[in-house]
């Protein structure tokens, strides 16, 4: 676990997701990889942005480049 914004955790998985997004895999490239299907990784992604508090994966992406997570 790794401690994000106001306490908030976030998981390897979660970061691996950001990192993934950060580096320009589209989603279908990154449902491949993990062996996920598409909306398995939309959900994840939302998830992340809700506990984060941002509206889109985008904000969560620079944020965690911000944080030096991604």
């Amino acid at each position: 676990m790794v401690i994000a914004k106001e306490g908030v955790a976030l998981s390897e998985d979660d970061i691996v997701l950001l990192r993934m997004l950060a580096s320009g895999l589209p989603i279908e490239a990154i449902a491949r990889r993990l062996g996920l299907s598409e909306r398995t990784v939309r959900r994840r992604m939302r998830a992340v942005c809700d506990q984060l508090g941002f509206r889109t994966p985008i904000e969560a992406v620079v944020w965690a480049a911000r944080q030096g997570l991604v």
